[in-house]
């Protein structure tokens, strides 16, 4: 499986822009930087994920001027064609993102992992080693549908909750509180309860093999028999509601949940120590690819598929010697690299495109 056609129409940079790579090995786009390379990855990410690895703003990824970009996917999966369409509409207040797998709304972002899961690397990647919770809870939401799709539901559920409790602590901040209002919150409250215990299970359930892969590629990258550990770890204490019941007064006046899943986080122990604070760059930078080379392997294990693998610049972060060694471990499959420099002497890429002459 893999993707087949890209087409791009006032994407970024891109007034018109299409792309046709190798179904199963590496296809390389050379050009110097600014002619989107960087972009050409960001539209495959966007029809896998309905977001941006590069920003939170639809918006920035309509051409200047322009009012409306397009992005086409034609996918192989298992033999049989697949059609993923994004179309992004830039309105007076924000941007109006419409999605389509074969014509149909998706129902979750579980439709568009089946149809083009991926892997992407880029060299802000180590950030999700060494900045807040947020990038790790967002790997880790997205890998979980990745590896089962049915945990897409799951997610959602979970998210539609939240919003939910949310909007009623907001409703209930004030002097006074009616007691029908507490009610529907205590309501809103047990669901949350209820789904968080589910999805609390599926991330554990996910962290025992991840860590084990995360240290067995940590040590061939860092060439070095380097303990590792991937540790869940909770925002609360103890049972959940009670933990909720607690965190009651603060909910309110915040207005807005400040304990559950969703403010969770993953401990990445390095030789005993936290290496989101205590690890050097490049012990982060092994790490962070380490993770992504895990969860891609995962995906792998458990769907039978080989995730799309993006690499974007990667190998101008690495010293010669890392570079050698991500490349003894980068999984078979469809695979495309940007770069602005030669790439390392041992990869051999089935396709080169230049950009240069494309960007308009």
């Amino acid at each position: 499986m893999g993707l087949a056609t890209l087409e791009l129409r006032n994407f970024r940079l891109f007034e018109q822009f299409t792309l046709s790579p190798d179904p199963s090995a590496v296809t390389v786009l050379l050009s110097a930087n600014g002619t989107g390379k960087t972009s050409v990855l960001e539209a495959v990410y966007a029809l896998a994920t309905a977001s941006s690895f590069r920003t939170g703003s639809a918006g920035d990824m309509i051409r200047n001027l322009e009012s409306v970009a397009e992005v086409h996917g034609v996918m192989d999966h298992l033999g049989r064609r697949v059609q993923v369409d994004l179309t992004l509409t830039r309105g007076a207040r924000n941007v109006v993102k419409k999605m389509l797998v074969n014509g149909q709304r998706p129902r979750s972002r579980a439709d568009l992992a089946e149809s083009l899961p991926v892997t992407i690397f880029t060299p802000e990647g180590v950030d999700m080693v060494r900045h807040g919770p947020e990038g790790r809870r967002t790997f880790l939401t997205t890998l979980l549908t990745d590896v089962d799709l049915r945990t897409g539901e799951l997610v959602e559920r979970f998210e539609r909750t939240l919003r939910q409790r949310n909007a009623h602590l907001r409703a209930l901040q004030g002097e006074w509180v009616a007691p029908s209002a507490r009610d529907e919150l205590d309501v809103w409250s047990a669901d949350f309860v209820s789904v968080s215990h589910e999805l609390l299970i599926a991330r554990r359930r996910l962290i025992a093999p991840l860590s084990e892969l995360v240290a067995s590629y940590y040590g061939e990258l860092a060439g070095e028999n380097t303990p590792v550990q991937v540790r869940y770890e909770t925002s609360w204490h103890g049972d959940l509601a009670t933990a909720l019941a607690a965190a009651y007064d603060d909910d309110r006046f915040r207005g807005h949940t400040t304990i559950g899943p969703h403010r969770d986080d993953m401990a990445l122990i390095l030789d005993g120590r936290d290496a989101r604070r205590q690890a050097s760059q490049g012990e982060q930078r092994s790490l962070a690819l380490a993770l992504r080379l895990a969860g891609h392997e995962l995906v792998r294990r458990e769907r039978s598929v080989n995730p799309l693998l993006l690499l974007d610049d990667v190998f101008s972060e690495l010293d010669p010697m890392r570079s050698q060694r991500l490349l003894s471990l980068l999984p078979h499959g469809q695979t495309l690299v940007t770069t602005a420099s030669p790439l390392p002497r041992t990869m051999e890429p089935a396709v080169v495109v230049s950009l240069e002459a494309r960007v308009r």
